[in-house]
């Protein structure tokens, strides 16, 4: 029972699969992802978006640990890709 609490905990944990300049650039890739089935969350220190100089530190695209593998993959192909 204690290893089925610690899978759903992983599940809930959410860790960065990215960090990027700008929250329109996260919210971009977050909903690549999304469309691509992996359940992902922009995570930003700027007041909800009414702040952006404070966003100093970067904008993090958040997946749950069980996604990262896979989120990773399809941003790498992302940025493969020519425009």
């Amino acid at each position: 029972m204690a290893g089925t609490s610690h899978e759903a905990a992983d599940e809930t944990v959410s860790v960065p699969v990215a960090v990027v300049p700008s929250r329109i650039e996260a919210e971009l890739i977050v909903g690549m992802l999304r469309s691509n089935g992996v359940r992902a969350a922009v995570s930003a220190d700027d007041a909800g978006g009414q702040q952006p100089p404070l966003q100093v530190g970067g904008v993090r695209v958040l997946v749950s640990r069980s996604d990262a593998d896979s989120a990773r993959q399809l941003i790498a192909a992302a940025d493969d890709t020519p425009s």
